[in-house]
């Protein structure tokens, strides 16, 4: 504890703004070449080592630390009578990105996540000792000024669109991983990729991890960009599961997602709508689910700080029948854990839901954010799913569908390039359906405060 906060205050005297950092979401996405001619600075220096100057070889190295201490009441909304539980969740992640020339990189990552003091003791998402996060090698056959075709061998983050069914999961102490290979191909206007990939089950010590040796997620992922107007995704994934749990019932899943995306994210005015069906079968059922959202945004640039407000609105399917030859229950795959806030209790699976949002930069490195989203079941004969999309609550039973509204608040303190605090506030009001089927319910609530170094 005592190393972790030198490096704290080792960089909190570094100033605001002395070093423009290209860090990104997929620390693999970072590109080191233009420091070639500026290793003046040992930043520079450790991002850009350079080997062999004619042969074009260096390598970089990075390093990433987050510390978050939780405080939860009544996350189950009083069911299993948790009650209070407070909580220290810690990542750090440390990568080597290798270069040889144009046509061939090597990028190894390790992390470590640990957990202390849940009752329960750790979920999956919060501890994992030391693991390998990331690990591929990239063979570039094809490279000019601005196209490329890419081959992808071993392991690796993934993360497709505003993330709603393929996501790298930043929000919990553990980011998911895969194994398998994917080609992509690369051009200002045109991006591809297709994948033939295998997750893996999380466990808690050092090197355990089991990987899925059958692939459990294929696919294509394509954007047609536009810079001046509209972009464009189209994609088909496909996940084979064993044992997939349901409110009506446990059976292994064959399913089949087709989707779109129509977006803009541009100042002034954005939207993001995107459109999705599955089909497939569970057991011996047909899979016919579906999933639509809307969301628009304005960003008044006239005002001091900028404030964007927002406005989300989805439809997800349920189960309208329980017993039946159909499963109507949308499955979110692989889906972003905060797209309905930072510590959400409701999930994207037999869903409707209503989220305006306001966020306001109130001085250049500090921004507040106020969220309200209001949940209600799509189908009555279906109930709740967790934010991970696996099943929580069963319907009971009852006819009532409003599960609740969240109100959230949240303030990003950018210390400096390195740097980030951030802390959140999130009330739970149950509404109708929980109070119906939970007998001693309870408001959830949750405060977090994450603090975040990234080198």
């Amino acid at each position: 504890m005592k190393q972790v906060l030198l490096v704290y205050l080792f960089m909190l005297s570094v100033k605001v703004g002395t070093i423009a950092q290209p860090f990104k979401l997929l620390r693999y996405d970072e590109d080191y070449s233009t420091f070639k001619d500026s290793t003046s600075t040992a930043h520079n220096r450790i991002k850009y080592i350079q080997l062999s100057d004619q042969a074009n070889i260096y390598f970089s190295l990075g390093f990433d630390m987050r510390q978050e201490l939780d405080y939860a009441v009544n996350e189950d909304w009083g069911e299993t009578g948790l009650g209070t539980d407070i909580f220290w969740l810690q990542r750090y992640n440390t990568h080597v990105d290798f270069h040889v020339g144009d046509r061939l990189r090597l990028f190894g990552q390790l992390r470590s996540g640990l957990e202390d003091g849940r009752k329960n003791g750790p979920r999956r998402i919060d501890e994992d000792k030391l693991n390998v996060q990331n690990l591929f090698l990239d063979i570039i056959p094809y490279k000019n000024a601005d196209k490329s075709l890419t081959l992808r061998l071993g392991r690796q983050e993934m993360q497709y669109g505003s993330g709603r069914l393929v996501d790298v999961r930043n929000g919990p102490n553990l980011r998911l991983y895969f194994d398998g290979i994917k080609t992509a191909y690369h051009s200002p206007r045109l991006k591809v990729d297709a994948f033939v990939l295998a997750d893996s089950k999380v466990n808690f010590g050092v090197f355990d991890n089991v990987s899925n040796r059958k692939p459990n997620l294929w696919g294509t992922y394509s954007t047609f960009g536009n810079a001046h107007s509209m972009n464009v995704d189209l994609y088909y994934l496909g996940i084979d599961r064993a044992n997939a749990t349901y409110d009506d019932g446990v059976g292994n899943e064959l399913r089949h997602t087709v989707g779109a995306r129509f977006w803009r994210n541009k100042k002034g005015f954005s939207y993001n709508f995107e459109g999705a069906y599955q089909f497939g079968n569970f057991g011996n059922r047909d899979i016919s689910a579906w999933t639509c959202s809307a969301e628009i945004s304005f960003s008044f640039d006239n005002i001091q700080g900028a404030p964007v407000v927002k406005l989300r609105h989805d439809y997800i399917s349920g189960d309208k029948t329980k017993g039946d030859d159909r499963l109507g229950t949308f499955n979110p795959l692989y889906p972003k854990g905060g797209y309905f806030g930072f510590n959400p209790q409701v999930g994207p699976a037999n869903l409707i839901d209503l989220h305006p949002s306001i966020l306001w930069k109130l001085i250049d490195n500090v921004a507040v954010d106020f969220n309200v989203v209001l949940n209600w079941r799509y189908a009555h004969q279906d109930g709740i799913y967790g934010p991970n999309g696996l099943f929580v609550l069963s319907s009971s039973g009852s006819s009532e569908s409003f599960i609740g509204t969240a109100y959230l608040t949240s303030v990003s303190w950018d210390i400096n390039s390195f740097l980030n605090f951030n802390t959140g506030l999130q009330y739970f009001k149950t509404g109708n359906f929980i109070d119906d089927v939970v007998k001693q319910h309870k408001d959830g609530f949750f405060v977090g405060s994450v603090l975040e170094f990234t080198f």
